[in-house]
């Protein structure tokens, strides 16, 4: 049977997204999603869960050894993964 336009609008009515939960870290200010552990200082409600410095510097070493491994000098290997990271510029033409 077929369903008139105000079921179908009722039904979806639920359907909605929500926007995410954002607050500051106490510990530094950066925004987070609630109930998770700030990327920036690796607290969560005071204390320290994850090591961000060591995380950080596990990353540039493997990122070095990849390199080599390539033989590509680590400094432009890193400076071709910061390439990648950062967003590219739209332009416009006008006329």
């Amino acid at each position: 049977m077929r369903h008139t336009k105000g079921h179908t609008r009722n039904r979806r009515s639920h359907h909605a997204l929500t926007a995410p939960r954002i607050s500051s870290c106490p510990d530094c200010g950066a925004s987070h999603l609630r109930h998770r552990v700030c990327e920036t200082c690796g607290k969560y409600r005071g204390k320290q869960v994850i090591d961000v410095v060591a995380k950080i510097e596990k990353k540039n070493t493997r990122l070095k050894d990849k390199a080599r491994k390539m033989g590509i000098d680590p400094g432009e290997a890193k400076e071709k993964e910061e390439k990648k990271a950062t967003p590219k510029k739209k332009t416009t033409l006008k006329k």
